[in-house]
């Protein structure tokens, strides 16, 4: 049996919950974006560009080691197909990160930051993988969102009431 590195391993991972995350983004219209289930609720636009921006959080992590909050550049919400088109980026930036990711970059450590101020440090190779997490825990939120809105939900892991295929 072949050993997979992580950086493989990560990659599989994201390649497999792009699919599903790609058709929830497209389903999104603008004119949802300030809908929300409740008043603490964010909005169903800053949900679903967090869904579009994860995958460049593992870019960033493998190239630079470091976010910082205060400098952080979100993408401008418009419209759904600019969205998508960030997601699809921000995927083919991910999918080159992990390709070419070495053990020692994953070995390196990811700061969390405000203002410079570090907020947590860990390895890289544990933050790559809590950012896969973190964006299907977001998508799952946004299919509730949807769900509330009568927008057909996809299929993600099997089929959905909405999508009897895969």
């Amino acid at each position: 049996m072949k050993n997979v590195s992580f950086g493989a391993a990560f990659l599989a991972e994201l390649d497999a919950e792009t699919p599903a995350t790609r058709k929830c983004l497209e389903r999104i219209s603008e004119s949802l974006y300030s809908w929300k289930p409740h008043e603490k609720s964010m909005g169903m636009g800053y949900l679903a560009l967090i869904v579009a921006e994860i995958p460049k959080w593992i870019t960033t992590m493998i190239e630079s080691s470091e976010i910082d909050f205060a400098t952080y550049q979100h993408f401008n919400l418009s419209t759904s197909a600019a969205l998508v088109a960030h997601f699809e980026e921000n995927i083919r930036g991910a999918r080159k990160a992990l390709q070419q990711v070495t053990d020692e970059q994953l070995a390196a450590l990811f700061h969390l930051k405000n203002q410079g101020q570090v907020l947590f440090s860990s390895p890289v190779k544990d933050n790559i993988g809590s950012s896969i997490n973190h964006m299907v825990h977001h998508r799952g939120q946004l299919t509730v969102y949807m769900r509330l809105n009568d927008i057909p939900v996809p299929s993600i892991y099997g089929p959905s009431a909405d999508d009897k295929g895969f």
